[in-house]
């Protein structure tokens, strides 16, 4: 599907160079001298590189309709991770840098949607918040104020977070998983 090329939006999938690219961030721009363009950071959705683009409203783009699919996770073998559909059983195998960073926050039966281009999985895409078991967590120093001090502490994943002090060991806390950051304590 064309759009003008000011119409670009950020989350938007577009074919650019013969790439499929994903648009990050996207500002309006205004000079003094000559036309308006909207500014673009693109990211390559199969290697991540990065590309600065300028669009003027009078050029167009292709954006791309990706196929998103819900698939449960099963387990991990060295870099390749197990999905299944949940409606026909199929199992399908994905590369892990597909997934990112945020792979280290697989659950076994987590729901996850797996975006395709023309058949091929192009990213994988986990739930906003997981749910995590905090393994140790550090003593809190006294003087600190409640308002401003996070202590550092380790998930059952192995991976370390910062919390807040009257976070402990054993407490169950919420995890956001595109940034690994702590959300709250879990209910």
């Amino acid at each position: 599907m064309k759009i003008d090329g000011n119409a670009i939006r950020p989350g938007n999938v577009i074919e650019h160079k013969n790439r499929l690219w994903v648009a990050v961030k996207t500002q309006h721009v205004k000079p003094g001298k000559g036309g308006a363009f909207l500014q673009v950071e693109l990211k390559d959705i199969r290697d991540g590189t990065k590309l600065n683009e300028r669009f003027r409203s009078s050029e167009t783009v292709e954006r791309v309709r990706l196929d998103e699919k819900d698939y449960q996770y099963l387990y991990s073998e060295g870099e390749l991770c197990t999905l299944m559909d949940t409606e026909t059983y199929e199992q399908i195998q994905v590369r892990r840098d597909l997934i990112g960073d945020p792979a280290v926050f697989l659950q076994e039966g987590m729901m996850v949607t797996v975006m395709s281009y023309e058949g091929e999985a192009i990213s994988v895409k986990l739930p906003d918040t997981v749910i995590m078991t905090v393994v140790e967590a550090d003593p809190v120093v006294r003087g600190q104020t409640a308002a401003s001090s996070y202590k550092p502490g380790k998930l059952d994943n192995g991976s370390r977070i910062m919390i807040p002090p009257h976070i402990e060991a054993g407490t169950r806390v919420v995890v956001n998983t595109e940034d690994g950051s702590y959300v709250e304590r879990a209910k």
